[in-house]
């Protein structure tokens, strides 16, 4: 599937960036769930490598450093935004880039 991914990365970061904003979080806790059903928090998006791909940057709860994933952008089932307690943000929550 070819299409604009840069685009759907750049209306996903406005929509989070709208949230935070309404619901006055800085820095608001994003899930992301695939069509196989599993879940992650989200740390960041790309729209790279692109061809109908994008990238993840997801966090383990039981380690600060954040993993990748590469995923049809098709198997994106379901995004949440959500706030969270302020000691699980300051470990786990979405950015949006300010570029």
């Amino acid at each position: 599937m070819e299409g604009p991914h840069e685009a759907f990365v750049e209306k996903l970061h406005r929509t989070i960036a709208r949230f935070a904003e309404a619901t006055g979080v800085q820095t608001p806790v994003v899930d992301v769930e695939l069509a196989d059903t599993s879940r992650f928090v989200l740390d960041r998006i790309e729209p790279d490598p692109g061809f109908g791909m994008v990238t993840l940057y997801i966090r383990d709860p039981r380690n600060d450093d954040p993993d990748a994933l590469i995923v049809p952008i098709g198997s994106i089932r379901r995004i949440e935004l959500r706030k969270a307690p302020e000691d699980r943000v300051a470990r786990f929550g979405f950015a949006v880039p300010t570029d």
